[in-house]
């Protein structure tokens, strides 16, 4: 039952690899379905990025939050929310799980795809450039490689979702073909056990799907229907995987998005690296016909991805908010 649920199961995608059979495939897309429907979570195994990688996007966050703020402020973030966002100055206050008040005990740097210089979108709403710190040559190729390799993971994913829908596997294809992509390099540092303060306060993502990368300190948690937090704690070698709203609301609810928080009370800084992988600003989204079940009806109303994302950061950045 969705909801119903007191651990994260593990995945393998091995299925969804393109040398994959028929029977090894459907048993993925059976496992995907199965998590997705009842936790909304999953822990990934055999999802083909290279830990070497993931591993040196690691040692590229910790290098550049070690740094003095001085220098980290020189990238702050931008009006294509592309930068560095210092410590206290995101608070989540559309979450629809919890009255959110204060802030995130984070810092962060944020990358997003790139937009080409010629593209025709350059400059509207999130095209614009990256910031890069300079002194850290290897941020920039560390984090192009590792975005590299998540958005094609993250299209794996998104065949797989579609058949455990019952679409066709490149139903979300023409969805995604200037997928919106972030980034996010999270510092957490040890925080008081003080009420109603965390990491990152409860919420559900806005997304399609999160792909997220811990360290080994721990401190992500989760809210099954018993309104008990499950430690989500990191296994070695996987991804934890979670369904954003905006799919939520495309499978008409049948995939499930699922309260998490982050409360760090190791005494010792926590480092993450969630990537988000989200359909283009352009793209339609509007819950398929084909997917429903006789007599049943689209709980949402069509919207264009951008604008349903732009109303969401507008409201929980310190930034955006100043600036209109």
């Amino acid at each position: 039952m969705k909801g119903d649920f007191d651990n994260i199961p593990i995945v393998s995608l091995a299925g969804l690899a393109d040398d994959a059979n028929s029977g090894e495939r459907s048993k993925t897309v059976a496992a995907l379905k199965e998590a997705l429907e009842v936790s909304g979570f999953a822990y990934l195994s055999d999802h083909g990025v290279s830990e070497d990688l993931v591993e040196r996007m690691r040692q590229q966050n910790v290098a550049f939050h070690d740094q003095p703020m001085e220098e980290k402020l020189k990238l702050k973030i931008n009006a294509f929310h592309r930068g560095y966002m210092p410590m206290s100055t995101s608070t989540i206050v559309t979450s629809s799980v919890a009255k959110v008040t204060k802030p995130n005990r984070s810092e962060s740097l944020m990358f997003m795809h790139e937009v080409p210089e010629d593209a025709p979108y350059a400059g509207e709403p999130l095209q614009g450039p990256n910031q890069f710190p300079e002194n850290l040559p290897e941020v920039r190729s560390t984090a192009l490689e590792y975005m590299t390799q998540m958005t094609a993971l993250g299209a794996r994913l998104a065949g797989g979702i579609a058949e455990a829908l019952g679409l066709p596997r490149d139903w979300f294809k023409e969805h995604f073909d200037n997928p919106t992509l972030f980034l996010r390099l999270l510092h957490y540092p040890e925080q008081p056990d003080e009420e109603e303060l965390f990491g990152s306060a409860p919420h559900t993502d806005y997304g399609f799907v999160t792909l997220l990368k811990q360290d080994d300190v721990g401190g992500l948690e989760v809210r099954n229907k018993r309104n008990e937090w499950i430690p989500a704690p990191p296994i070695k070698g996987t991804f934890v995987m979670n369904v954003g709203d905006i799919l939520a609301k495309w499978s008409n609810g049948r995939l499930v998005s699922t309260p998490h928080r982050v409360r760090n009370l190791s005494r010792r800084d926590r480092y993450s690296q969630p990537f988000f992988y989200d359909p283009s600003m352009s793209a339609l989204v509007a819950c398929p016909e084909e997917m429903l079940d006789k007599g049943e009806t689209a709980k949402m109303e069509p919207v264009l991805y951008g604008d349903y994302l732009l109303e969401r950061l507008n409201k929980n950045y310190d930034y955006r908010k100043k600036a209109s």
